[in-house]
């Protein structure tokens, strides 16, 4: 059995606990996403470098 890495997942301090947010985590290389009100759901994974593009198209919202 391979060895998973406990993630640190974080929330947007922006969210204001209002249920509709996402979760991240870093792992090696890449930045994993999850629904919060799902966490035993499915993750998404994005690379670092794909992540940090999507992040700067949204700007100062």
């Amino acid at each position: 059995m391979r060895d998973v890495p406990v993630l640190r997942w974080r929330k947007s301090n922006r969210s204001m606990n209002q249920g509709a947010c996402v979760e991240v985590a870093f792992v090696e290389g890449a930045v994993v996403a999850r629904d919060s009100k799902d966490p035993a759901g499915p993750v998404l994974a994005f690379p670092r470098a794909r992540w940090g593009a999507f992040l700067a198209s949204l700007g100062d919202r």
